[in-house]
């Protein structure tokens, strides 16, 4: 047992030794491997670090070169601006040299004015005190004289002058006038008729006027309290007349008289009921004009009040010099539209306002003022613009303040002036003549004025003594301007200022 513990423990002592020169052997081995793989490291890592040396040398080489391609771009740079720099210097100073040698050259030449002005004012001094010493009159009075001998000279001259640039002027004017008015006119075919309002209503015998008086008169005086009207029975045969400052009122008295008639009994209820309908019928009627007008005019029924359009209708019962006021309403309309289109203005709005400038007549019965003030106020009152409405409060102006007011006032004196569109009373016409007669020999110098050709010419005789022929133009644009201002009349009024000087003498 001995011996085998001791074999035992021999053999154990054997493999340890063995053992351990077998991890020896291996740590070397081991070790030799990792100093080889640290050496291939190391010498991997010299062999870059050589690489990036010789990268990094070439970089700086490359970043040396560019940099001084760089300084040498920048010194050309600056040798260039310092090349223009002085370029414009020398410049500069050719130029600063040229100003002083001009600027000395011109206060040069002011020292020679002043001294030729110095001179020139000694002379005019002595050549003054020379004619004043000459002709005994001081500076002022030669000028007067002077002026005054200068005025007569230009004064036929200038006579001349105005009337040829008058005439050329006016010749233009009209021709330009005439030719526009023309092309609308012809475009504009309306119908014309003067109209009376009609005040008489026929009868089928002279027995109907009994039964229209009725007993101790009760029908009459029905007929007249409910139509505010009055009935004039006369000899005239078969015809009542009926009298009223409404036109509107006349034809309601007109068709209840004429259904009365027609139905033959004739008392006060049945009165009543006639006049009833006769309104009824009317206003429907008076409605359905003012909404044709519209409509003929190619405006738009539903932009307007019904009441506006009802008083617009009332004008196709209203007269003016015998000229039916709806149709003529509807005229201006149509050649204010033109003349706006012509002159490339707002057809739409002249439209209006030639249609509604004189609605204010529709009323001007009724209502106190001017038809208008009170066709503006009207206008204004249902909401139309300022500029519809105005055309109706300054197509009477002299001198309207808007573009389309004065289309309408012009559309309006055309419509007017049309041969056979109005006519007067033989006293308005002779009262007419008269007035224009008076305005114009109001005036200081005239001697005469005859008005002439219905009213449209007034011939002036003037004192050749008191007014010269510059005089007598300015004398022809002042009454033409009083008479704009005072009177009222259809178109327009030709003035001609007549001036001649007549030398007689008698052979004896």
């Amino acid at each position: 047992m001995e011996i085998l513990i001791v074999l035992i423990l021999a053999a154990a002592c054997v493999g340890g030794f063995l053992g351990y020169l077998i991890r020896s052997e291996v740590a070397k081995r081991r070790a030799a491997s990792a100093e080889a793989r640290a050496g291939k490291i190391i010498s991997d890592a010299k062999t870059r670090a050589q690489e990036f040396l010789i990268r990094t040398k070439e970089k700086g080489l490359q970043i040396i070169e560019e940099a001084k391609k760089e300084e040498t771009e920048r010194r050309k740079t600056l040798l260039e601006h310092e090349k223009r720099l002085e370029k414009r210097e020398s410049l500069f100073d050719q130029k600063l040299l040229e100003s002083q040698e001009k600027q000395q050259k011109l206060q040069d030449k002011l020292r020679e004015i002043e001294e030729i002005k110095l001179k020139i004012n000694q002379l005019k001094d002595r050549i003054l005190g020379e004619l004043q010493r000459i002709s005994s009159l001081s500076v002022e009075e030669a000028k007067q004289e002077i002026l005054k001998r200068v005025e007569d000279d230009v004064k036929d001259e200038a006579l001349s002058r105005i009337r040829k640039l008058e005439q050329t002027a006016a010749e233009e004017l009209e021709n330009k006038t005439k030719e526009l008015i023309g092309d609308i006119l012809q475009r504009v075919a309306i119908s014309h008729a003067v109209e009376i309002t009609t005040t008489s209503v026929n009868l089928p015998n002279d027995e109907m006027k009994g039964r229209i008086i009725g007993k101790e008169g009760r029908n009459i005086r029905t007929i007249e309290q409910l139509t505010g009207t009055e009935l004039i029975i006369d000899e005239t045969p078969n015809t009542i007349t009926v009298s009223s400052f409404s036109p509107i009122r006349r034809q309601i008295a007109k068709r209840a008289l004429d259904k009365l008639i027609a139905d033959g009994r004739i008392q006060p209820a049945r009165i009543e009921e006639a006049i009833d309908i006769s309104k009824k019928e009317l206003a429907i009627e008076i409605k359905k004009a003012g909404e044709d007008t519209l409509y003929s005019l190619g405006l738009e029924i539903a932009g307007y009040d019904p009441k506006l359009i009802q008083i617009l209708g009332r004008l196709k019962f209203r007269t003016s010099y015998g000229q039916n006021v709806l149709q003529h309403s509807i005229e201006v309309a149509y050649l204010s539209a033109l003349l706006a289109q012509e002159l490339g203005l707002n057809a739409s709005l002249a439209k209006k306002g030639g249609l509604f400038h004189d609605v204010g007549k529709a009323v001007d019965q009724e209502v106190q003022g001017t038809h208008p003030e009170i066709g503006y106020n009207i206008l204004k009152k249902f909401g139309l613009p300022e500029d519809v409405a105005y055309c109706a409060l300054g197509h009477h102006e002299d001198k309207p303040k808007t573009i389309e007011a004065i289309l309408v006032k012009t559309a309006d004196a055309i419509s007017g002036a049309r041969p056979g569109a109005r006519k007067e009373t033989l006293e308005q016409y002779i009262q007419r003549l008269e007035d224009l007669e008076k305005v114009a020999t109001g005036f200081s110098g005239v001697e005469k004025a005859y008005a002439i050709q219905a009213g449209r010419e007034i011939r002036v005789f003037v004192k050749p003594d008191q007014i010269d022929d510059l005089s007598a133009f300015n004398l022809a644009r002042d009454i033409a301007k009083q008479i704009e201002t005072e009177l009222r009349y259809p178109g327009e009024i030709k003035v001609t200022v007549i001036r001649e000087t007549r030398a007689i003498e008698y052979a004896r």
